[in-house]
């Protein structure tokens, strides 16, 4: 399936509005585009009226200096329904803000990408898989997922030509993925004053495994196993998920947004964070985390300004899980559970991941209508090399080792470093995930020159599999202010605009100015 990946980062040194809008991933070359643009007064003024509306939480600002804005942002005439009627309040502030999102995001060569793409796809009879990737952490809870092109289309969601999620590329590499046949869960229910957890686990274990009656003698419907713990303990967790038996971690419960993914509440008084579920999760070898809590998907904030890397999606992807699905605010246990009834019926028939959470997200549209906000709360995370597919068709043939046979499947087969040709000049190995490059001490690989930005540049080391062999790729992503990372070809010294580009063994790379010292990557067998 093609894919178009889009990064949204604030530009540090000119402006707190600045930012750049750039394609990371076309499906064609020249598909790869960037412009800088300031975040407008009308947009941050028409986020602060969702929130008011909408937000269960404290409002998070987007800028750091606001000003006073008039107290009604939607005397502007959205125009008429068909009916002639205008919609609610709530349903013109929904679309107001999704049509100023798309007009933001997609103006100039990024719509330009963008309908080119899906211009490829549809010559290939598919779909075009989107991303997107909001590395400023102020503008993560914005409900990116409403973005409209015009009054009276599909928000971008809910369409039917592309597949959308949200990503990073400051992943960790994917850990070897079985094949599956069947959904194999483990549903977690976790200490909630407001929940009966008995009563709360047998409904979600009944639409969990319920098959639809008009499907029920319909071979192509995958089978589906759930396992129940109740407000374990961390280690009774932690044991179950060794034992490497589940495809699916769902947990529904109390948490709290916090720096390192926020807290899962198993028991009162046990807790598990982000960081350390993320571990457990990785070894488990699980493809996808589900969490029926209003925060999952949801940063902290400080003082009304959101913590970088801080929702537990985030975390979770960053350490190489596949796919998370969080809410993005708090939603009703009606609407959670039409969802995961429409999710879960999606998945049993064999769809991709982010293809289920489109059907499920429309399932939710027609029962709680556009003007409502549950359609938009769930939020889907992919890795972004990971293709979303959580089982296996049916009538695909299925060739895989034992387990015993691939104990050391993920075992580094090489290893790669980034040397300086200055006389003297050091080495640096690379690591496993993400080596940051940057004139700060904060950097894997410091470069202590004036004209390298204080987090200039990532060098991604992603694995992925020819049949069941681990195959190591790099990748150089270029994140300075000004563009000041070149690498060497045919045709002299290539300046990478904010482009992420795949690195051979070998090639030359300059950080900062032109004149900066020389550096090779390098790959030792």
């Amino acid at each position: 399936m093609p894919s178009l990946n889009l990064a949204i980062a604030r530009l540090i040194n000119t402006g707190t509005d600045s930012f750049a809008i750039w394609v990371v991933k076309a499906p064609y070359p020249s598909g790869y585009v960037l412009r800088d643009c300031v975040w407008p007064a009308e947009l941050n003024q028409i986020w602060q009226e969702w929130q008011q509306m909408f937000a269960g939480h404290s409002g998070l600002n987007v800028t750091a200096n606001t000003a006073p804005q008039p107290a009604n942002p939607l005397a502007l005439n959205l125009g008429t329904t068909n009916s002639g009627h205008m919609p609610g309040y709530g349903g013109r502030l929904m679309q107001y803000l999704g049509l100023y999102l798309w007009r933001w995001v997609f103006d100039g060569p990024i719509l330009s990408s963008l309908e080119r793409s899906c211009g490829i796809a549809m010559g290939q009879h598919t779909r075009l898989r989107f991303q997107i990737e909001i590395r400023d952490p102020d503008l993560i809870a914005l409900p990116w997922e409403i973005m409209q092109r015009q009054p009276g289309q599909s928000a971008i969601s809910l369409s039917q030509d592309l597949l959308f999620s949200r990503t990073t590329s400051e992943v960790e590499p994917l850990p070897f993925l079985r094949t599956d046949q069947a959904l194999n869960i483990l549903l977690v229910l976790g200490h909630d004053e407001n929940l009966e957890l008995e009563q709360e686990a047998s409904i979600l274990q009944q639409i969990l495994e319920n098959q639809p009656q008009i499907n029920r003698n319909y071979s192509g419907f995958a089978p589906c196993m759930v396992k129940t713990l109740i407000q374990p303990t961390p280690q009774d967790l932690i044991q179950e998920l060794e034992t490497k038996a589940y495809n699916i971690f769902f947990y529904a419960g109390h948490g709290l947004p916090g720096p390192d993914g926020g807290l899962l509440f198993l028991r009162p008084d046990k807790t598990l964070n982000g960081i350390e579920l993320a571990q457990v999760l990785n070894r488990s070898g699980l493809k996808l985390a589900v969490f029926n809590a209003c925060w999952g998907a949801q940063p902290a904030a400080v003082n009304h300004q959101a913590i970088p890397a801080s929702s537990l999606a985030e975390v979770l992807i960053r350490h190489g899980v596949p796919a998370v699905l969080g809410m993005r605010d708090v939603i009703a246990d009606h609407e959670s559970h039409s969802f995961i009834k429409a999710f879960a019926e999606a998945l049993r028939s064999r769809k991709p991941i982010d293809e289920a959470v489109a059907e499920a997200r429309q399932e939710m549209l027609t029962l709680y209508k556009f003007n409502q906000p549950a359609w938009t709360l769930p939020v889907l995370y992919l890795h972004p090399d990971f293709n979303g597919e959580l089982v296996k068709s049916i009538d695909e043939g299925i060739t895989e080792l034992p387990d015993i046979s691939i104990i050391n499947v993920n075992r580094v087969t090489s290893r790669a470093c980034l040397r300086s040709l200055s006389p003297g000049g050091r080495t640096w190995f690379l690591r496993a995930g993400v080596t940051r490059i940057g004139r700060t001490q904060d950097n894997d690989i410091i470069i202590p020159e004036p004209s390298v930005s204080k987090r200039h540049a990532e060098i991604l080391c992603r694995n992925t599999y020819a049949g069941n062999t681990p195959v190591q790729t790099y990748y150089l992503q270029d994140l300075s202010t000004y563009g000041t990372t070149w690498c060497l070809s045919a045709n002299g010294w290539q300046q990478i605009l904010r482009e992420e580009v795949p690195l051979q063994s070998g090639a030359k790379l300059k950080f900062g100015n032109s004149g900066s010292e020389t550096w090779e990557f390098i790959i030792e067998n």
